[in-house]
């Protein structure tokens, strides 16, 4: 069977499981319910032959319900096929079941994304922060999540107040200069020798 035969088949060996099947650019993405993805991740990995995860991602797609997107990256080694399963989540909710014991490498994705955007996986051996400190009450990667970042209440953990936006490390400012002249890197004496 070849790769594509394999993505057409996948339509009928799961049927109603799929919600939307969307091709972009050769790659395939199904979008599945969040309560189908232990069955059609075993059945991927199992039956489709898609043994490697290459990663798990989210997406907050503030001020829509369901507010995120968990997304997984598949690839079968034996065919070289990519598939991409999308699952949307509520705010309410906000959580799905873990993979990591499908594919281990899922574990350190989770915990991110855990992490990054509060989306906690049911049933995970180890969900805990693997970024920010314990106790951090935000969640980063969400877009109300200000840029200059938020006080904490943590006086002896990094930051405790929030972040100045103007004249920071990694702030430009609008010119007609060049990238290069405008990257604050370029301004330090001892780098322009």
């Amino acid at each position: 069977m070849t790769g594509q035969e394999l993505l057409e088949s996948i339509s009928r060996l799961l049927g109603a499981k799929i919600q939307s099947r969307i091709e972009f650019r050769h790659e395939t993405t199904f979008s599945i319910q969040p309560e189908d993805l232990r069955e059609v991740a075993k059945f991927c990995r199992d039956e489709l032959s898609f043994d490697y995860l290459i990663d798990i991602s989210s997406v907050d797609n503030f001020g829509d319900e369901p507010r995120f997107e968990v997304v997984y990256e598949l690839y079968s080694m034996t065919l070289a096929v990519h598939l991409r399963l999308k699952l949307a989540v509520s705010e309410e909710v906000c959580a799905v079941d873990t993979v990591s014991d499908i594919w281990p490498t899922a574990d350190w994705h989770e915990r991110e994304i855990y992490d990054m955007m509060g989306i906690r996986f049911n049933n995970h051996p180890d969900l805990r922060r693997i970024l920010m400190w314990d106790g951090y009450p935000f969640f980063p990667l969400r877009k109300d999540f200000p840029l200059e970042g938020l006080p904490s209440e943590m006086p002896d953990v990094a930051f405790t107040s929030a972040a100045p936006m103007e004249g920071g490390p990694f702030v430009t400012q609008p010119s007609t200069a060049t990238a290069k002249d405008r990257e604050p890197r370029a301004k330090r004496p001892d780098l322009n020798q």
